[in-house]
């Protein structure tokens, strides 16, 4: 285990999970869902937060390592599955949505496994797509945790829409990678 400062932060992705997760199953008597959906937001946040900022130190203190990059990617693919779960647990995201988004990670996952097995660990290269389809999963998953208006805006609204173009832009994307696979 590789012990630098993006990895540090990367650790403590993964430490936030567990807190993502136990602040739904806190009792009612010491918060209110309204103040559970702030908390769970607020970890979410400062998770999507950190996995910026680790990715930035990593280059900007020249601290990549091999372990960096298997743990990071792993890092996210938890922190999303959980929340995922949790939503699906409130009865906030459609469970064959949640299927192709958690499914999409383990065969991209599966997929660049398989190419590093042939001798071919860059033929599954992060795309924009990819890079389009985290945005707009990221930004839904913390509106659906949120889930309460602010003003008259109707945030829950706002994140069916952003899930359901997630899983959409999670479909294309998977196509793009596996047709890029079958080009390598």
């Amino acid at each position: 285990m590789v012990y630098n400062v993006p990895n540090i932060i990367t650790y403590f992705r993964i430490a936030l999970i567990p807190c993502l997760v136990l602040v739904f199953y806190l009792p009612e008597l010491s918060l209110d869902m309204h103040q559970k959906n702030m908390w769970a937001t607020f970890l979410f946040i400062l998770a999507a937060i950190s996995d910026w900022l680790d990715g930035y130190l990593a280059r900007k203190l020249n601290q990549s390592s091999k372990f960096g990059a298997f743990i990071d990617p792993v890092a996210d693919k938890l922190i999303v599955i959980a929340a995922l779960l949790l939503l699906l647990d409130l009865d906030r995201v459609n469970s064959i949505i949640a299927l192709i988004i958690i499914g999409r990670e383990f065969a991209i996952s599966a997929l660049r496994e398989w190419m590093a097995t042939i001798g071919k660990p860059g033929g599954v290269a992060v795309a924009y797509i990819g890079k389009l389809k985290t945005g707009f999963q990221m930004a839904a998953i913390i509106c659906l945790l949120y889930f309460d208006n602010i003003a008259y805006i109707p945030i829950s609204l706002i994140g069916d829409f952003l899930i359901n173009l997630a899983a959409i832009l999670t479909i294309v994307s998977m196509g793009f990678y596996l047709r890029a696979a079958i080009k390598s």
